[in-house]
């Protein structure tokens, strides 16, 4: 049996049906309602869209929250598949939201921090029907690009990064622009001074824009 994901939504504030989707992925420890909370600012510019921010499919081994894999062994080899492991479960949850909705791939854009963005930018290099757009925050790729992308689709990817993380090294940010831009993608930046392992309020606004115009909102 396919195990499942849940956790909170957002509906969109039009009070229409919604046309498009974003998902939002937490990070290590987390959980759906951590960033859900992003939802009503995002809203503000993307006011047809619904949000939703399940809980990743593992209760955290650290006690608290859930992972979408484990950390106790923090190498690439681990992470790759760590995140190779959790692919499933999040691309058969992202299956149903979109068929629930009667929405396409198109209509679809992922929005990560730490962890999250890990499982984002592998389904970007991975998941065979695309998205429309991906952010990431104080994120990285953690795993190589091995092989062929699995579709054609290169979905403008937005990487923002605090300059004083000591969680995941600010230096993950230019890592992943180089191997997402040898891929193919179109990658924008932004560093944010200062900031620790977080989302602050003009990476957020900066986000926001950012699915508009690719939404085509803007």
């Amino acid at each position: 049996m396919r195990q499942s994901l849940s956790g909170p939504s957002h509906l969109p504030a039009s009070g229409n049906r919604p046309d498009r989707l974003v998902v939002l992925l937490h990070g290590y420890g987390a959980d759906g309602a951590d960033l859900i909370s992003l939802a009503p600012l995002f809203a503000q510019a993307l006011p047809t869209a619904e949000f939703v921010a399940p809980n990743a499919p593992a209760r955290c081994e650290m006690g608290f929250g859930y992972q979408w894999f484990g950390l106790r062994e923090i190498d690439p080899v681990s992470m790759a598949a760590g995140v190779r492991e959790a692919a499933p479960v999040l691309d058969g949850f992202i299956d149903d939201a979109l068929a629930n909705r009667g929405l396409g791939p198109d209509r679809l854009a992922l929005v990560g921090f730490s962890q999250g963005t890990m499982m984002a930018l592998d389904r970007a290099l991975r998941r065979p029907e695309g998205q429309r757009a991906i952010v990431g925050f104080s994120g990285m790729v953690a795993s190589a690009v091995d092989g062929p992308i699995a579709s054609e689709a290169r979905p403008p990817i937005l990487l923002i990064h605090g300059t004083a993380d000591p969680v995941v090294p600010f230096a993950s940010l230019a890592g992943a622009e180089t191997v997402l831009a040898r891929a193919g993608f179109p990658v924008e930046t932004m560093a944010r001074p200062g900031l620790g392992h977080g989302i602050d309020g003009e990476g957020a606004e900066r986000a926001a824009v950012f699915l508009a115009r690719h939404f085509g909102l803007s």
